[in-house]
């Protein structure tokens, strides 16, 4: 990947930036010379180290905390990226709820937490920042998971989700060629994140190894997606894009 400013003059929103992947994102998109809306749910600490470290690279910053569960989070972001920087032209959807929990024990209010969060969420802010996205053409990146692919026990409502995203992305891509958006889904294998205490290691991480002998990082995933945010990732859209060294080696 480019050490360049490619995206410079460019404003990116990510969702759920507070920490692992979506940070990890947010930092790459700023270090190509975007601008970057920092969204967390609820942790200002989080959120205010994230823009810290934007702004020590040289790039701009503001941190907007909003649960994407909450409708009307999605035009809070978009306002504030057209407040602030005047323009949206990178959209990550990446904040997601990682719960576990049998099937025949799941409530339809678990079962629906999840995935409003994951595929709702991600439908309303392509919603609200879809006028400003035309204006410029512009990347929409939705961040999957690779138990939608290889499934996995006790994740029925995330891995439903997810799997949404995959075809909620090629439906984008062909709804939006017309405007010069491209639309893909990057798929993270297993990588290594901060997880808390009380969070145990998801089962298909221990099921399904790298062909590389090692786990990834949180900055391999955000490569790939500043290089389909850059203008060498113009020509790609629609794509389900895996991030996994080697540990699903599915089409």
């Amino acid at each position: 990947m480019t050490d360049g400013k490619e995206l410079a003059g460019k404003v990116a929103i990510v969702t759920g930036a507070g920490r692992n992947i979506g940070r990890a994102i947010a930092l790459a998109l700023a270090r190509a010379g975007a601008s970057v809306i920092v969204n967390v749910r609820s942790n200002r600490a989080e959120a205010d180290s994230v823009v810290r470290e934007i702004e020590a690279a040289g790039s701009k910053a503001v941190a907007v905390l909003g649960d994407i569960g909450v409708e009307k989070t999605a035009d809070v972001l978009a306002e504030a990226a057209l407040k602030h920087f005047g323009r949206i032209d990178i959209l990550v959807n990446n904040a997601a709820l990682r719960r576990e929990r049998p099937i025949v024990d799941m409530t339809y209010a678990e079962w629906r937490e999840v995935v409003n969060v994951i595929l709702d969420g991600a439908f309303r802010c392509v919603h609200a920042c879809l006028p400003a996205l035309k204006k410029n053409g512009g990347s929409i990146i939705n961040i999957g998971g690779m138990s939608a692919h290889i499934g996995s026990k006790d994740r029925a409502h995330v891995i439903t989700a997810k799997a949404a995203l995959v075809g909620f992305s090629r439906a984008l891509a062909h709804d939006l060629a017309k405007d010069k958006i491209t639309a893909n889904c990057v798929v993270p294998g297993a990588i290594d994140t901060t997880r808390p205490a009380t969070v145990q290691q998801p089962a298909h991480h221990l099921t399904h190894g790298t062909i590389t002998g090692e786990r990834g990082k949180s900055e391999d995933v955000a490569a790939m997606v500043r290089y389909l945010c850059g203008p060498g990732g113009r020509y790609v859209t629609g794509q389900t894009i895996h991030v996994s060294g080697g540990a699903y080696l599915g089409s």
